[in-house]
């Protein structure tokens, strides 16, 4: 076993020992604790050095040590070329490039070149130097970071058994970091939406704002300075009196604190849930909420209080209170005005004010209503129509002729009918019994009443009464009647004049 380097102040006491007082190498020995022989090296390695007593001024013990420990001549070290590591990050950032392909690329041009694993390390190193981690502070109440955990898990369909894997929603407060956790089947926009409305019920309150990734459930343009935000999703926000703002693509950092509360739902949760298996929705959500409620509980030792404690402490006290009713789901659509001054959604047709045939406007579908706006006014509601290819249409977006033939009914037709005689009356009723539905012979029945401007009522009866001996149904065959005066066959015989009574005027009787 190799003999320990003494100190240099030791050395130096040896030194003095040895060319101020003249002691013998074993005196020196005795009076240092060290063997002989190491006395006799630590001189022959002065010697080697040039070193004279009392030692020059300004040699530190470092300085010494490096005159008496000089170590092994290094051998010539050719110097290797060192990446670029501002042109390697920025190529990072495209498509499909990784380190692996980059380092190639650097051994190829540089065969000499570091090895893959000082490529790595050296450009993390680099990169926390150019780009260090921000300490976030936040406010009580002030952010919710939200959302969806990278693993799922299933739910079994008892009658097929075939599993469907159930994504996981995650929320945390900024300042108590207080954990909400959710079961949802997918990643769209009304479950998005559903997540929001229960975790807001949860808390019992409402933070100042959201923080979310880009998915597109929530962010329509993932623009890192004008983010797109969905128009539900900021109706959601507005009903609840929040905001939402998107963490910047690909910038983790923004939302770190649900980062790390989706690693600890995962191993908190899914982890103990791993062996189970659940068959409705319900059933994962119920055992989910038991675990999130043992999590938020737990007392983290950084605080020494649990996450439930900081929650009613920091953030519920600073939260804004839930408004009377919870947000009910609608989406946007955007559509043009058709001529017939009707809006398609889901294959039903509802109404808006004919003046805006043509025009782009805003529809709000709900569960229970459709909403029409136009330029942000509200110009028209209707109740959902539960069926398919109906049309709903309000009266007053009519035009007035559109509200005049829209008023004709089977009883109004055959009341106008009756006023002109029991003919017309009839005739009117045949023509709409012949038909497969009686709105298909409104206009021929309205094109005979109109003949009673030209010909009047009288002689309008008596060609409906021909019609009906020949069993005409069409308005050209009653009008054909009334020119060729075939109607007036069918009309009232008229009186005779009184008789002429005049002296030159011998009158019938003179005949008999």
């Amino acid at each position: 076993m190799p003999t320990e380097r003494l100190s240099m102040r030791r050395i130096r006491d040896l030194l003095r020992l040895k060319f101020e007082n003249g002691l013998s190498s074993r005196a020196i020995a005795a009076s240092l604790g060290v063997s002989k022989g190491a006395v006799g090296e630590y001189l022959q390695r002065a010697q080697v050095a040039g070193l004279s007593w009392p030692l020059p001024d300004g040699v530190t013990d470092t300085a010494l040590e490096r005159l008496l420990f000089p170590g092994q001549p290094k051998a010539s070290v050719i110097p290797r070329p060192e990446p670029n590591w501002a042109h390697v990050d920025q190529e990072l950032r495209r498509t499909g490039v990784t380190r692996s392909l980059l380092w190639q690329e650097y051994r190829a041009e540089h065969p000499g070149g570091y090895g893959y694993a000082w490529f790595c390390e050296h450009y993390e190193a680099w990169k926390r130097r150019v780009s260090p981690p921000m300490r976030q502070s936040h406010a009580a109440g002030e952010k919710v970071f939200v959302d969806f955990a990278g693993d799922t898990i299933d739910v079994i369909d008892p009658l097929t058994g075939v599993a469907q894997a159930m994504k996981l929603f995650v929320a945390a407060l900024g300042a108590s970091s207080y954990v909400y956790c959710e079961a949802r089947p997918s990643e769209g926009l009304a479950d998005w939406i559903g997540c929001h409305v229960g975790m807001f019920a949860f808390f019992g309150s409402v933070a100042g704002i959201i923080v979310c990734d880009n998915l597109k459930a929530a962010v329509t343009n993932p623009d890192r300075y004008e983010p797109g935000i969905n128009r539900t999703y900021q109706d959601m926000a507005r009903h609840y009196g929040t905001t939402v703002i998107p963490a910047r693509p690909y910038k983790p950092r923004d939302k770190a604190k649900v980062e790390q509360s989706v690693l600890l739902v995962e191993r908190w949760v899914l982890a103990r849930l791993r062996n189970r298996r659940f068959f409705s929705l319900v059933e994962l959500n119920l055992a989910i909420t038991d675990l999130v409620g043992e999590l938020n509980a737990r007392v983290m030792r950084a605080y020494g209080m649990s996450r439930a404690e900081l929650f009613a402490t920091v953030d519920a006290p600073a939260m804004r209170p839930l408004p009377t009713e919870p947000y009910a789901f609608a989406i946007w659509k955007r559509c043009r005005v058709a001529p017939d001054y009707h809006v398609e959604i889901d294959r039903c047709w509802y109404s808006v004010p004919y003046r805006l045939v043509r025009e782009l406007v805003d529809v709000r579908i709900a569960d229970r209503t459709v909403e029409v706006f136009h330029k942000g006014e509200r110009v028209a509601s209707h109740a959902k129509s539960r069926g398919r290819s109906g049309h709903t249409t309000i009266a007053d977006h009519m035009p007035s002729a559109h509200r005049r033939h829209a008023s004709w009914t089977p009883a109004r037709i055959t009341a106008v009918a009756e006023k002109i005689g029991p003919a017309t009356a009839a005739l009117t009723q045949a023509i709409m019994t012949d038909r497969p539905h009686p709105e298909q012979g409104f206009r021929t029945c309205l094109g005979i009443l109109a003949l009673e401007k030209i010909y009047g009522q009288a002689r309008l009866e008596a060609a409906c009464q021909r019609g009906d001996v020949i069993k005409a149904r069409s308005v050209s065959s009653i009008r054909s009647i009334l020119k060729t005066g075939l109607d007036r066959a069918f009309l009232d015989p008229e009186p005779d004049p009184e008789p002429l009574r005049h002296g030159n005027i011998r009158g019938r009787a003179y005949f008999h």
